[in-house]
């Protein structure tokens, strides 16, 4: 384990190339010291989902059936991970990475990944720290001998405290069946506590859901701590994943994605959902920033 740690006087954040290029932390500078934004981990940790921060690519969320059907023919999919039921995040949250380019403020990673089948890809991403800023930009490129549907996202894991609140506006919100797959999706109207087009205190319950219809960007505050964060994400990532196991969790996740849970496999296909199709050499670009405001 090399980790790499950025800093700048102002944020500062680590990555761990070894396990996915993720993130051990991202703090920023508060009256003297350092305040934890993403969740503060095991910087030793062996697990992926164990990080502050994950890559999504060259897909998000899970896959049913085994694999899907694109332009005709059946893909297989192998799982991921080894205690999930279906293939989850695609395969860059866990693999090696390799340092590129690297200054005191931002490291450039690089992947090329085989599989899982049928996906042959390169991937790069940068983390960037601009005063209390922090930005992500990933990029995947297909490789295999031919086009597929890929997608992109950030899955972060945030403090979360009895007075967070999340302002996110989407239009529906998709519902999950136990397997954590899509069931339905609906009005975010009709699920008042999941509708943040408002600023509203995250819900106490168990929650796991994907929302479109965003406009790419969001807040969050902790009214206890008097810091908020600022999300803004590119055109491509104008889906949203909420996550938080319990009113009472530390921690909660909101995820800019390109795509709903399953997207390869639900009515009209992936690329009606926000997914891309690559042709052999084509690339597929997201970013997102996160801005830390002191409000008192």
């Amino acid at each position: 384990m090399n980790p790499v740690g950025l800093s700048n006087g102002f944020a500062r954040a680590v990555v761990r190339p070894d396990l996915g290029a993720g993130l051990t932390s991202f703090d920023v500078l508060r009256r003297g010291g350092w305040t934890p934004v993403f969740r503060s981990v095991d910087p030793a940790t062996d697990h992926p989902f164990a990080l502050s921060n994950i890559l999504l690519v060259p897909f998000s969320g899970r896959i049913s059936g085994g694999g899907f059907t694109f332009e005709g023919v059946f893909h297989p999919v192998e799982r991921t991970m080894p205690t999930e039921k279906y293939p989850i995040h695609g395969s860059g949250f866990s693999a090696e990475w390799t340092i590129a380019e690297r200054t005191a403020e931002a490291v450039a990673l690089s992947l090329d990944a085989e599989g899982p089948s049928p996906f042959r890809y390169s991937a790069v991403v940068t983390y960037r720290l601009d005063g209390a800023a922090l930005v992500m930009d990933l990029s995947v490129t297909n490789r295999a001998a031919m086009a597929l549907p890929y997608g992109l996202g950030f899955h972060p894991w945030f403090v979360r405290d009895r007075n967070t609140f999340l302002s996110a506006g989407a239009d529906r919100v998709w519902l999950e069946h136990e397997d954590h797959l899509p069931r339905v999706v609906e009005p975010v109207s009709a699920h008042p506590d999941l509708d943040f087009n408002n600023r509203k205190r995250l819900p106490s319950r168990w929650v796991n859901n994907w929302f479109d219809g965003w406009d790419k960007r969001a807040r969050i505050d902790w009214l206890d701590r008097g810091l908020a964060v600022e999300i803004e994400a590119s055109d491509r990532l104008d889906r949203y994943v909420l996550f938080s196991p319990s009113g009472d969790a530390d921690f909660f996740c909101f995820e800019p994605v390109s795509h709903p849970v399953d997207a390869f496999n639900l009515a009209e296909g992936p690329l009606a959902h926000g997914m891309a199709r690559l042709d052999p050499g084509a690339t597929l670009e997201g970013s997102a920033r996160f801005t830390i405001l002191m409000t008192e």
